[in-house]
């Protein structure tokens, strides 16, 4: 039943935004037409939406941005994250009195089905949509952003399975072998961007609730994972602050190069996803980013993470990220890749874990997509605890390392009201460290089944 709920109010939102954008659309060629009222411009407000929506409509169908600046000004994924330029992004878009709308968003219905003592099987969703408006002010930008996710209603008992995966809290106790669902505010965010001149850009980025400036864009805003309803075994390795407190974020770009720097609240987000956390700025990151081309986007970032996990009030973590974006814009499709590693060092004792990560998705004669998903991860001691609490002393320690491959496919089977709906399924199966053998078996296979929706 929540299934069903879920896709009606993403198709409800949607449906409206489409409403708005083909009005917009029709006053745009309504020329042919009789003037009337309700489709000539009467004012000096209604022509300049007018053009605001041709410029846009120019923008978007040339599918990538002409610039690293350009590129960031248009804000289209979390936080002030950047992406390789020629990156295409499906969103909807029209104009309103002189602001800009967009909106985009995804939304998976998945059934699980894992093998061996660990296995567990799942209907759930995963989902979030993104609605920002944008205005320009001479040589400024103003954005103002929002993400929502229903997974706290579509994804029961606070987390779906993933063997192998770790981390934050359900009911008090690790969740392992399992992911967390995002909290209903995934992002709350105010930008604004002032041009010194044609090549330098300065940003500022405050967000109640929003992503700091460490790692690459977040798994969920990947092209290279844009049909993966899975997050990645490094995810809390590589780019889990993607939905921090009390975000502040300032960021100077000169051509192609950026450089920033973030204060925020380093606390997991608590089980209670429906409400938005608060606390003092209390964590620290900085990065660097360069587009050398069109198709290239480098990151490398360091940051400070006080007291993120809940279970372990004391100790701080150290955070450092590198990854290199690759995208290729094809004639009937797009090729995007990501290669990662993520690290985090204890500051308490020093124990340090690493992730790599090498993912790649490829679409093909417009309707298709295949893509892969390749990991190596330490995973920490908790595993072997399982779903049960924390004994007295226990210290958490990496102390073994898992391989995880991923192969999937789906296809576009049609449209309505400007979403799009895919069926596909992607299967894992895993490099399983022989000290863990015992307990997940030798040869655990995991298999993904789903329809996905997208706007387009």
């Amino acid at each position: 039943m929540r299934f069903f709920l879920v896709v009606i109010l993403f198709a409800f939102l949607m449906q409206n935004f489409c409403e708005a954008q083909e009005l917009t659309a029709n006053s745009q060629t309504s020329g042919q037409q009789v003037p009337d009222k309700a489709n000539t411009p009467s004012t000096a407000s209604q022509r300049q939406d007018q053009m605001a929506g041709m410029d846009m409509h120019k923008q978007q169908t040339s599918r990538n941005a002409h610039s690293m600046i350009e590129l960031l000004e248009q804000h289209r994924i979390s936080g002030t994250d950047a992406e390789a330029d020629s990156t295409a992004l499906e969103m909807l878009m029209t104009t309103k009195h002189g602001w800009m709308l967009m909106l985009h968003g995804l939304g998976f219905f998945a059934d699980i089905q894992q093998s061996g003592p660990r296995g567990a099987d799942k209907l759930f969703s995963t989902n979030w949509i993104m609605p920002m408006a944008q205005r320009r002010f001479g040589p400024s930008t103003l954005t103002v952003r929002t993400m929502l996710s229903l997974e706290p209603a579509t994804i029961s008992d606070r987390r779906y399975p993933e063997l192998f995966e770790e981390g934050e809290t359900a009911f008090g106790l690790p969740i392992v072998d399992g992911q967390h669902p995002h909290n209903l505010f995934m992002e709350l965010a105010a930008l604004y961007d002032y041009r010194v001149s044609e090549r330098t850009l300065v940003s500022l980025y405050a967000a109640p609730v929003g992503d700091p400036a460490l790692g690459p864009p977040a798994y969920p805003h990947r092209a290279s994972a844009s049909e993966n309803p899975v997050a990645p075994l490094g995810h809390h390795l590589q780019d889990s602050t993607h939905v921090s407190d009390d975000v502040i974020t300032a960021g100077i770009t000169y051509r192609d190069i950026r450089l920033e720097a973030s204060g925020f609240h380093g606390r997991e987000p608590g089980e209670d996803r429906w409400d938005v956390d608060q606390g003092k700025i209390d964590s620290w990151a900085t990065r660097l980013t360069v587009n050398p081309g069109q198709n290239w986007s480098f990151q490398s970032s360091i940051g400070e993470l006080h007291s993120p996990e809940v279970l372990f009030p004391t100790e701080d973590l150290r955070r450092i990220t590198a990854s290199l974006m690759y995208n290729r814009p094809l004639r009937h499709g797009n090729w995007a890749s990501l290669i990662l590693w993520g690290r985090n060092q204890s500051l308490l004792d020093g124990n340090v874990g690493n992730s790599y990560l090498l993912e790649s998705t490829l679409r093909f004669l417009r309707k298709n997509s295949a893509w892969t998903r390749i990991e190596n991860a330490d995973r920490t001691n908790e595993l072997l605890i399982g779903e049960n609490p924390l004994p007295p002393g226990f210290e958490e320690r990496y102390f073994a390392r898992v391989q995880a491959y991923t192969a999937g496919y789906d296809r576009e089977v049609g449209s309505v009201a400007r979403l799009s709906g895919a069926v596909g399924a992607q299967a894992t199966w895993y490099g399983v460290p022989d000290v863990l053998k015992s307990t997940y078996g030798a040869h655990p296979v995991s298999v993904t089944m789903f329809f996905r929706l997208r706007p387009f």
